[in-house]
């Protein structure tokens, strides 16, 4: 949120909780039974006050937290991407490497998209994959999702796939249909943004992202009430704004008492 929009919903907020304090201070023109209906319209205005004008604003704390944190140089977030095989991975990868603060790009692993597999499927599976290149030291069979992942281990993703489409062919006959390429990506916090904005222009979302921006974003975000707490809140505020309207008298007369008291002891 902008700047002058955040301090015009401020200054709204706060002129509601003018007209609070000034219904409060009716007090000696009303009988004692609607001081009850001065508390609810306090808290109702509070309420409404709060949904409206300050919670967009406390929805965008935990942003502006995670913001300072892109101020330290030495701060580095690590995006884990999961793309299709058929993404220009070269492209990304050059793109990627030409923003000012991205530090590696790394291919990490793939996952062949198969069928669910039978027991004898998956242990045929398990037993070839070994043989189909010595690259393939590292992977995972899962029966239940029907799918094969590969470790990358200073090997290219289109590689990979390419020896194991030609192994397969050659064994069943037929095309690999779908294959997703992992990749991590390490970049300075400082230009998180532009790197996000890359991949978005790329139809690209981050799968995850760990380092000091994001964790101090989701750390923020768990502490923070939901917005109708925290809209009831502004309500409780109200009703403190209320109270302080209505016995403001009593609380000017026991303010002057009490200075007073403490300039005759000064003057003794």
């Amino acid at each position: 949120m902008e700047i002058i929009t955040t301090i015009i919903y401020i200054v709204l907020f706060i002129i509601m909780m003018i007209f609070v304090f000034s219904i409060g201070m009716l007090r000696p023109f009303m009988a004692k039974k609607e001081i009850v209906l001065v508390l609810v319209v306090a808290f109702f205005i509070g309420t409404l006050g709060g949904a409206f004008f300050l919670t967009p604003i406390y929805s965008d704390v935990p942003e502006v937290v995670s913001s300072f944190e892109k101020t330290i140089p030495s701060n580095q977030e690590t995006l884990y991407i999961d793309v299709s095989s058929s993404t220009n991975i070269n492209k990304l990868k050059s793109d990627l490497l030409k923003i000012d603060g991205v530090k590696s790009f790394e291919e990490t692993g793939v996952t062949i998209s198969m069928w669910k597999f039978s027991e004898s499927e998956a242990k045929y599976f398990n037993y070839a994959i070994k043989n189909v290149d010595p690259h393939f030291k590292n992977y995972t069979v899962n029966r239940t999702s029907g799918t094969i992942y590969i470790a990358l281990d200073n090997y290219s993703s289109s590689q990979a796939l390419k020896v194991f489409s030609d192994w397969y062919k050659l064994v069943f006959g037929g095309p690999i249909t779908y294959a997703q390429v992992h990749i991590k990506v390490v970049a300075s916090s400082s230009c998180l943004d532009e790197v996000e904005s890359l991949l978005l222009k790329n139809g690209i979302v981050a799968t995850s992202i760990d380092g000091p921006v994001h964790n101090t974003l989701n750390s923020t975000n768990a502490s923070m009430l939901s917005n109708t707490e925290f809209s009831l809140a502004c309500g409780g505020f109200g009703v403190v704004i209320g109270l302080i309207g209505i016995y403001f008298d009593t609380f000017a007369v026991y303010y002057r008492r009490f200075k007073r008291s403490v300039n005759t002891k000064r003057k003794r």
